[in-house]
């Protein structure tokens, strides 16, 4: 790491008061896991401050503070130079503070109109409301329709209602969780548009990212918290990527081993054949003719923008929507009228990218959903019709250790992880078992960098051993990263998928924009 220049303090140093938001000595504490040790943190008009640190650092428990959520057990926060008291979120926007979470608070059953007017103080007029709603979305590049039903809207859509409810209520400091981690480069571009615009403007924005390349883009100023605790501040612009992260890991990060070193692909193990499926609601989006074989030994990915029937095909491909059977071939057997436990009992394994609710179900302990998705599988879970909750226990501290999944005290609820721990479990349930046949829609979402190269180095080894990987993905770095060959989705239709090697950044873009439904009807 580069010597630091002047501008970076050491531990426990700070900058003069903030003259918007300034935490002094916050400390939280969760049983016997201190979350927050005495953190000091300052936050300017007009600045867009980073707030970095590994799975588990703290982050989420500091910002959680700041907006009311959890309660400080010591230290004081200061809003524009005056003591308060943040009881509740409602509270936090009254004073002018405004967050977008990394994990959605929606309601599934109501319309996005409806959504976004339950978190404003004064919603007026629905119809208005929903002119609003249009004009900003629009404005700022992310675009909504206030009619829609968010239970039928993909994770991408659902960001950007979180984005768009937050800038309805112009805050002052509107905090940011990952949120370009459902959004296409293009989108991303946008925000950090916007989020400049805001900026010059005098809103603060409290950037947490595990992109670092975005963090040196569009902050400011950075704060590194490792283990609860502050201990780096620094302008990122002076910064690499591999300095940042060596910060907050207080080591150096390993990189991926290069998919160029891949054996010679072998038969094909996982197969779509024509895979055709209606729209299942207005909103949904329709699979049309999709080929693709993927062989032992090597990962495909498939790029896209949200909303382009990633989920539907995910769907297909797991067992949880059912299609003519010769539509979906696994190791050579049709699968597509079969339910998800016969293809796990193929040696099949499946990851969605929503995490908490259909990765894992949130009351339940890690060693529950572990049971949930290896009961039908080799493992042994099962004896004499019985869940042996010895072996679920010895599996959820193996995934744990393997993945460095931190956790507050051991086998607990899912819904107490971290996003980013959350992931590396979900994840690592699955790789762990070795599958012949994996199926996983975007891998690392919110996972740091230390995290995000153990699990795509893991999805190459598990390549390399035989296996037939299938990834889909929304970040192009990761999918040139670890992929053998490439293909699109758009709007339902699937490119060719082509050697990575001889795909570029502007063709996948190109297919991005349409250009795969033409290959599509190729076919």
């Amino acid at each position: 790491m580069a010597e630091a220049p002047e501008d970076k303090k050491a531990p426990g140093a700070r900058q003069e008061t903030g003259d918007l938001l300034d935490a002094r000595g916050l400390t939280k504490r969760f049983g016997d896991i201190l979350a927050n040790d005495r953190v000091d943190l300052a936050i300017h008009k007009g600045e867009i401050h980073a707030l970095l640190g590994e799975n588990g650092a703290g982050k989420s428990t500091l910002v959680k503070m700041f907006y009311g959520s959890l309660e400080p057990d010591g230290g004081t926060i200061l809003w524009q130079g005056k003591e308060v008291r943040i009881d509740n979120p409602a509270a936090a926007r009254a004073l002018g503070i405004g967050m977008v979470f990394q994990h959605f608070s929606l309601f599934e059953a109501l319309t996005v109109v409806e959504n976004i007017a339950l978190a404003l103080p004064n919603p007026g007029n629905m119809a208005e409301l929903a002119k609003r709603i249009e004009a900003v979305s629009n404005d700022y590049g992310l675009p909504l329709n206030p009619k829609d039903f968010v239970a039928d809207l993909p994770v991408g859509i659902r960001q950007r209602i979180e984005i768009v409810r937050c800038l309805l209520q112009e805050p002052q400091l509107i905090i940011m969780d990952e949120p370009t981690s459902v959004l296409t480069p293009q989108e991303a571009d946008r925000l950090f548009l916007t989020l400049q615009r805001l900026a010059s403007e005098g809103c603060a924005v409290l950037y947490i990212s595990h992109r670092l390349e975005e963090v040196q883009r569009i902050c400011h100023h950075a704060t590194i918290l490792r283990h609860g605790q502050v201990v780096r501040e620094c302008d990122p612009t002076k910064e690499t990527a591999g300095s940042l992260a060596q910060m907050m890991v207080g080591s150096e990060i390993l990189g991926v081993g290069s998919h160029t070193k891949a054996l010679s692909a072998g038969e094909p193990r996982l197969g779509l054949k024509g895979l055709s499926a209606p729209a299942g609601t207005p909103f949904a989006t329709a699979l049309n003719d999709i080929n693709l074989d993927v062989r032992a030994g090597e990962v495909v990915a498939i790029a896209g923008v949200a909303g382009n029937g990633q989920g539907e095909l995910f769907d297909a491909l797991s067992g949880e929507m059912r299609v003519q059977p010769g539509m979906v071939v696994l190791d050579g057997e049709a699968a597509g009228a079969r339910a998800i436990n016969w293809r796990r009992k193929k040696n099949a394994a499946f990851v969605p990218e929503e995490r908490l609710g259909h990765g894992a179900v949130p009351g339940l302990k890690l060693s529950q959903n572990v049971v949930l998705t290896r009961h039908a599988t080799k493992d042994g879970l099962i004896e004499a019709g019985m869940v042996s909750l010895r072996k679920a226990n010895d599996l959820e501290k193996r995934i744990k250790k393997h993945y460095d999944v931190r956790m507050s005290h051991d086998d607990p609820e899912a819904r107490s992880l971290s996003g980013g721990n959350l992931q590396k479990f979900v994840m690592g349930r699955e790789l762990d078992r070795k599958p012949g046949i994996l199926v996983v829609n975007q891998p690392t979402w919110g996972v740091d960098a230390g995290a995000a190269a153990l699990i795509r180095q893991g999805l190459i080894d598990l390549a390399r051993e035989g296996s037939a990987v299938l990834v889909i993905s929304q970040d192009l770095d990761e999918i040139f990263q670890i992929s053998d060959r490439i293909a699109v989705i758009s709007r339902g239709y699937l490119s060719a998928a082509e050697p990575a090697a001889q795909m570029t950044r502007e063709r996948v873009g190109l297919l991005m924009a349409g250009g795969a439904e033409t290959q599509g009807e190729a076919h």
